[in-house]
């Protein structure tokens, strides 16, 4: 694996703990804990910009305040969906976000796709289909928040390659929290829960290692193309499988499991063909 590949793997495993802990904590409003999880980004992104001497505010404003717009759109509607459906199913959607990543750059970053990727994100789509179809705990509404939460995530890691020449990875990072905290605050005001004894640890866990994910995946995205490093998602669909399975006593059909493989087997397969130029 490339340095690239290998922060995207970090990413995915870091990301699994947060899909755990925010499910774990479904009993708290989820604009709350996109609330916290920022906070703490915020506080974590400061405390090593000031120690690195980093200015903060970067070049590319309007674009880092775009990145940090788009981050704050996906997170909201993902920790919406893993709050309210299996586990495994919400990360399949979310990870229709490489195939969005791919199709986007094809506009903002001119890495041109051939017909045949294309047709792979039909393949995509019919997966999607397929956990609806037989997963009764998906509604039309889920599918629909799932794939723009995709679309939002396939603009923000764009936006994130798009400023690999200009910005430190800690200063894209920063604009995420800014954007979010000012934006959710109203809404966890009106919404407050408050989170009582080991809700604490959850919460510190989704801050530290969502905050851990998104270093390593700025990273990625900005060393490599967006094709090779964003393949790498698939295995966090196998992760949340296992974890709802172990932790939330959740199974997933045969019928569901075909459509989340065919959508693992088409982000694979968009992604080849432009590896191997």
């Amino acid at each position: 694996m490339s340095p690239g590949q290998i922060k995207m793997l970090l990413a995915v495993i870091f990301f699994a703990v947060t899909h755990a802990s925010v499910k774990q904590l479904s009993h708290i409003p989820f604009l709350e804990l996109v609330f916290f999880r920022a906070l703490i980004s915020l506080v974590l992104c400061l405390v090593s910009i000031k120690k690195n001497k980093i200015p903060p505010l970067g070049k590319n404003k309007k674009l880092l305040l775009a990145r940090g717009f788009a981050g704050t759109l996906a997170l909201c509607l993902y920790f919406y969906l893993l709050q309210v459906i299996p586990l495994a199913t919400a990360v399949s959607l979310q990870y229709l976000s490489p195939i969005f990543t791919v199709a986007i750059a094809s506009v903002l970053l001119k890495e041109h796709l051939k017909l045949s990727q294309w047709f792979y994100f039909l393949l995509a789509f019919v997966g999607v289909i397929l956990i609806r179809g037989f997963d009764f705990n998906v509604t039309y509404t889920h599918l629909f928040i799932g794939m723009l939460s995709a679309i939002g995530s396939g603009f923000a890691y764009n936006f994130v390659r798009m400023l690999r020449t200009t910005e430190d990875p800690m200063v894209v990072v920063l604009y995420f929290p800014l954007v979010t905290v000012p934006l959710v605050s109203p809404f966890v005001y009106l919404q407050w829960v408050p989170p009582v004894s080991w809700d604490w640890a959850y919460v510190l866990a989704i801050g530290i290692f969502t905050q851990l994910a998104q270093v390593n995946m700025t990273i990625a995205y900005q060393t490599e193309r967006a094709d090779k490093v964003s393949i790498i998602n698939y295995l966090g669909l196998i992760l949340a499988i296992l974890v709802g399975y172990i932790l939330f006593d959740e199974t997933v059909s045969l019928m569901s499991l075909s459509g989340m493989a065919l959508i693992i087997a088409s982000v694979m397969l968009v992604s080849k063909p432009k590896s191997a130029n």
